[in-house]
């Protein structure tokens, strides 16, 4: 069953907003690729996939 598009487009909007919250933050020029996985929950994901 598809997602729901507005469910969608808020959950890309959350993230978005939790990126520029992390890269205002940032000390450097840019986020590391770590650095956005981390924010996106990247490795999470990844595992709740996996179980």
């Amino acid at each position: 069953m598809p997602a729901d598009p507005d469910c969608v487009a808020l959950a890309e909007i959350e993230l978005c907003g939790e990126l520029i919250i992390a890269a205002s933050a940032a000390d450097g020029e840019r986020l590391s690729a770590d650095r956005i996985d981390e924010v996106l929950r990247v490795e999470a994901e990844r595992a709740a996939e996996a179980d």
